[in-house]
């Protein structure tokens, strides 16, 4: 029989993140801090709004490009948090999922060969859909003596004459790192030199807890070769309502619209009409989390410092990004150990790309009590490895 897969699907290896928990799923008394999921509920009165939805029989497709009043909120929303002005008409596309957009924009963007910038470590859909658009993954390490920020000088090294897209993960899942306004003025004048698009993945711009979150798009001459990418799943804890958004110039737009109408026609009605909601009333919610987030972030950093765990401090997203060189162990074998042998669950830095090998993603979208369980347990082993160190 011949074979029915697809030789380039095969070639993409699987999340390395789920491998951890499908084992923990399995065992009993276990703390994970591996999913980035928000432990809140979705808001009362964003739930409130889905349920009226379905109530008044509003179960019928919207338009592909999502409901009119909703593609407005979203604009009124950057104009107001990032300073960017949009055209909900021509402009805007609703998702399912920031995860989409992230696929659909390289499949309208990429031609075979062309080049795509990826900053690592960071969030592990952007390389396979690099590659399942047809793009050439080009991965920049990103470093810990810079607070795993994105540098002018780590973009100049990789740019070729094949390089069209660079992708700006910040806040950054894993690492917890954001781009201060001096920093993206810097990657834009490179964009801009070497007429580059950027693919800005915001998913986590409402979570950052020193200052207000800088979109590249805002800065001269971005605009217009920026696509910037939202969602609701992190600021308002919406993960299972799949929802998400892209901005930027209607020529991109308009050809992300036809593949999103084809393989999805539109995203899920009443996620629709419960975002309208969480946009229009939904800022104290957003502050109420990040918050607590931030509270936890503190928190963490304290309990680092106690148990003497190296961790540069991240002030955005909900992950911290600690490092374990000095037990002489890679990543996935420190986590598999801490699994087994205290039952915590954290993701190995290699699930975000070669260049996390020696740290580890922990996520505080726990409660302050699994947090302090976990690290108790966390505590007690780095003691136990240390003192075998010294026993060596």
């Amino acid at each position: 029989m011949r074979n029915p897969l697809s030789k380039k699907v095969m070639s993409i290896e699987p999340s390395g993140i789920r491998k951890f928990f499908d084992i923990a799923n399995e065992m009993e008394d276990v703390v994970s801090l591996g999913v980035g999921e928000p432990d809140f509920d979705t808001p009362w009165h964003v739930r409130d709004e889905g349920i009226y939805s379905l109530e008044k029989g509003r179960t019928f497709y919207t338009s592909n490009s999502g409901l009119k009043e909703l593609r407005v909120e979203i604009c009124r929303y950057l104009k107001r948090r990032c300073h960017i002005e949009y055209d909900p008409l021509h402009e805007t596309l609703v998702t399912v999922g920031g995860s989409e957009a992230i696929d659909i924009a390289l499949r309208a963007m990429l031609d075979p060969g062309d080049e795509v910038l990826i900053p690592q470590p960071s969030y592990v859909s952007y390389l396979p859909c690099v590659v399942l658009a047809d793009g050439v993954p080009v991965t920049i390490e990103l470093k810990e003596e810079n607070e795993f920020r994105l540098t002018k000088e780590e973009l100049l090294e990789k740019i070729t004459d094949r390089t069209k897209v660079l992708v700006l993960p910040f806040p950054n899942n894993p690492t917890g790192a954001v781009m201060r306004r001096s920093d993206l003025e810097a990657i834009a004048e490179v964009v801009i030199e070497h007429d580059l698009f950027v693919l800005s993945d915001e998913i986590y711009s409402e979570l950052t807890y020193q200052g207000d979150h800088v979109s590249i798009a805002s800065l001269p001459g971005m605009r217009e070769r920026t696509l910037t990418i939202n969602g609701f799943s992190k600021s308002y804890a919406m993960t299972g309502w799949r929802l998400g958004y892209v901005c930027g110039p209607r020529d991109i737009i308009e050809q992300m619209t036809k593949i999103h109408q084809f393989a999805i026609m539109c995203a899920p009605t009443t996620s629709q009409y419960a975002a309208v909601e969480a946009m229009r009333n939904g800022d104290e919610d957003v502050s109420r989390m990040r918050e607590s987030y931030n509270q936890r972030r503190r928190y963490l950093m304290n309990a680092f410092q106690e148990i003497g765990l190296k961790c540069f401090e991240p002030f955005g997203a909900f992950y911290v990004f600690p490092c374990i060189k000095e037990f002489g162990m890679s990543s996935e074998e420190f986590a598999m150990r801490l699994l087994e042998e205290e039952h915590v669950a954290v993701v190995p830095g290699t699930a975000f790309g070669d260049c996390g090998e020696g740290f580890l993603r922990i996520s505080y979208a726990y409660s302050i009590e699994d947090l302090k369980i976990a690290l108790e347990r966390l505590g007690r082993f780095i003691g136990k490895l240390r003192k075998q160190k010294c026993q060596d």
